[in-house]
């Protein structure tokens, strides 16, 4: 692990407002939920264009964040509240959806394309790709159905039956990169 001991800057990729909230999309905005509920924190506007919730999350000091600007935009938030809490872009988490893994399968890594994905695409030309990324997968859309409208759809109803069991194993899965670093995160939640 390294021994880079300041913040960590989680962040869940998704739309903001309530009609999107339960999309495939906003899976990112779930997980960091849940990651806040973990923690006792709560979200509040910061002039990143973000919600932020800040606490210990696996014995790190972490800066849980959502963009506020749509999906495809997530790159000025995130580069935003990295220089304001000056975190090295090694430090920087990005959980998002993941369209090439079958639903619920999940992937950790550094780096990287973006595989067509716009918040990725937004972060990697801010940032560069040198993050991680806790990647969720969706799945594929049935038959001709295009990719921008299954991504905002919500997720059906067989797999709202398995939602929480994956959310909490994704949010797990940012706790062990926390603690355990990369390799061993990797070796206990890739799928």
């Amino acid at each position: 692990m390294s021994e880079y001991d300041g913040p960590w800057l989680v962040v869940g990729l998704g739309n903001p407002g309530k009609e999107y909230a339960r999309n495939r999309h906003n899976i990112g905005f779930m997980v960091v939920e849940l990651l806040a509920q973990r923690i006792g924190a709560r979200f509040k506007a910061h002039k990143s264009r973000a919600q932020v919730a800040e606490g210990r999350l696996a014995g790190r000091r972490v800066v849980l964040a959502e963009p506020m600007t749509f999906m495809n935009l997530s790159g000025g938030p995130v580069t935003a509240l990295r220089d304001f809490y000056k975190v090295p872009t090694s430090a920087v988490v990005a959980v998002h959806d993941e369209l090439d893994l079958d639903y619920a399968a999940l992937r950790l890594k550094t780096g990287g394309g973006d595989n067509g994905h716009n918040g990725l695409k937004s972060i990697t030309k801010s940032l560069g790709p040198d993050y991680h990324r806790v990647r969720c997968g969706i799945g594929r859309p049935p038959g001709r159905m295009e990719v921008a409208d299954f991504v905002l759809k919500d997720f059906s109803a067989t797999e709202r039956k398995d939602l929480d069991w994956f959310v909490d194993r994704a949010a797990d899965a940012v706790e062990a990169l926390l603690s355990d670093g990369l390799e061993r995160a990797q070796q206990n939640y890739n799928s």
